[in-house]
């Protein structure tokens, strides 16, 4: 049974690989992530994908060209509801991957992360695999959020501190730099 794993980083991969191989799925990945702001963020991401899967024999399937301008215009004036679009649009391009591909089954490493809206990517997944007629394969890979973490540490992997698109990268930074005082003497 073929199974293509959406992809947002490579620490992520790591838990929900093992358990699909331990599962006997065979897997490919997919990374598709037009949200992750900016550029050279996509590409440290990109980059360590691409360590990590020649290192444990993972082929993946890149998604050509970066739509950040797309992503940006489908959530302006959205805001809120920005992650029902990101999960919506990425794993839609995960559908239709997989289906052209043949394969049994598509899911995403989001379920891997304990920061990321569980079931709203559930209901999207499997919405989308009812309208493709491709089953979502729902794991609720969170268990291993601290073997995850512990092995990609080990790797000496690029982590990041943020989920990816500008708007959490204000929250994770500008926040947290209110939180030191006025001004920027937190920085010196």
């Amino acid at each position: 049974m073929k199974v293509l794993l959406h992809i947002c980083c490579a620490p992520c991969t790591i838990y929900p690989l093992r358990v699909l191989r331990a599962e006997g799925f065979e897997v490919m990945g997919f990374f598709s992530n037009p949200n992750i702001h900016p550029y050279q963020e996509y590409l440290r991401r990109k980059n360590a994908l691409e360590d990590y899967s020649q290192e444990v024999d993972l082929r993946i399937i890149y998604e050509k060209g970066y739509d950040l301008e797309g992503f940006l215009q489908n959530v302006v004036f959205r805001e809120a509801n920005r992650c029902l679009y990101c999960y919506h649009s990425r794993l839609k391009a995960a559908v239709t991957v997989a289906r052209r591909g043949r394969f049994n089954y598509f899911t995403t490493t989001l379920l891997y992360s304990k920061f990321q809206k569980h079931e709203v990517i559930r209901s999207v997944g499997e919405g989308l695999g009812k309208e493709y007629g491709l089953p979502f394969l729902y794991r609720d890979f969170r268990d291993g959020w601290k073997e995850g973490i512990a092995i990609s540490k080990e790797l000496n992997m690029y982590r990041q501190e943020y989920c990816g698109c500008i708007y959490s990268e204000k929250k994770r930074y500008f926040l947290a730099s209110r939180k030191q005082g006025p001004g920027l003497n937190h920085l010196k």
